[in-house]
């Protein structure tokens, strides 16, 4: 059986690798984008620590990506220990957390956050997801995801796979709209040692998703960049933007989280798309390919 007190890894041991992890993505991805550079605002938390926000505007293939890391602490807010029925203590919570909107509505916007919690009561957990959000979907684009996916997942746990996307199905789903915001991924929560994995086992799958990131967007930035597009595409690209800041600013509990602790503003809205559209009652035209995209917005469909 997996006993937590023999782990020997820390907090500062899981806050450098974040960091490392934050400097490998932004080269990848300006490697992959061909022209945007990464741009560094660093920031203190008003408690204790603060972070490295980075934002790439009108790069070659991205019109807005950000890839942000922090670690912060300090005492837990009233709002987090009542959400998640924690006893008082203080919090030290880091991570790395990103999102990338493209220019070309055939290029998809992409989500990843990993991250590492615990308290001074030696309370702990790991949490983090990543999950595609295709203006079109293409069925190709879906295979190679979710096979990814699948891939880092069944090298560690052959049940994580289902699990973790039955779960994205579940919380990337914008319930006033009855459809997903894209075609998920994986999502996890609350992950700490049991009698089956130890912190250290833990800690690799999550290293191992984050590390998957770069590869996973480079090949679908570079694969999908030049297909053509006109205005139709656009306004459609815009509308999926909405949706998208709906999501984000109702249900992302990454988002609430990062305001009920009176993170930095910037960083938590960082989220967003540099443009995006609502049309009232809008509805596609039977048959479009903006109509099939929307039929795919569902729970449990089977990518791989």
């Amino acid at each position: 059986m997996v006993t937590e007190n023999i782990s020997t890894l820390d907090k500062t041991e899981i806050k450098t690798w974040f960091e490392g992890l934050q400097d490998r993505i932004c080269s990848a991805i300006e490697q992959a984008d061909g022209q945007g550079k990464f741009k560094q605002d660093l920031w203190q938390h008003h408690d204790e620590g603060g972070g490295r926000s980075r934002v790439l505007s009108n790069g070659n293939i991205l019109e807005k990506a950000g890839v942000n890391f922090s670690a912060v602490g300090g005492k837990t807010p009233e709002k987090i220990l009542e959400a998640l029925k924690l006893e008082k203590a203080n919090f030290f919570a880091t991570g790395v957390s990103i999102v990338m909107h493209p220019k070309s509505p055939m290029v998809p916007i992409i989500h990843m956050n990993v991250r590492y919690f615990e308290m001074s009561n030696g309370v702990y957990w790991f949490g983090g997801g990543i999950d595609l959000t295709p203006h079109y979907v293409m069925g190709e684009d879906a295979h190679f995801f979710h096979s990814t996916l699948k891939q880092v997942c069944d090298k560690h746990d052959k049940s994580y796979y289902s699990k973790f996307k039955a779960w994205a199905d579940d919380y990337f789903f914008i319930k006033h709209r009855d459809e997903t915001r894209g075609i998920g991924g994986i999502f996890f929560d609350h992950l700490k040692a049991d009698a089956i994995h130890s912190k250290e086992e833990i800690w690799a799958f999550v290293q191992e998703v984050g590390n998957a990131f770069a590869g996973i967007y480079s090949h679908l930035m570079v694969k999908n960049a030049g297909i053509p597009f006109g205005e139709a595409e656009t306004k459609w690209q815009r509308l999926r933007r909405g949706r998208y800041v709906e999501f984000n600013l109702v249900y992302d509990k990454g988002t609430k989280f990062g305001l009920d602790t009176n993170g930095r503003t910037e960083s938590i809205l960082m989220s967003m798309p540099p443009l995006a559209a609502w049309e009232y009652d809008y509805q596609p035209e039977t048959g479009s390919k903006e109509a099939q995209t929307l039929s795919l917005l569902k729970k449990g469909i089977d990518w791989v």
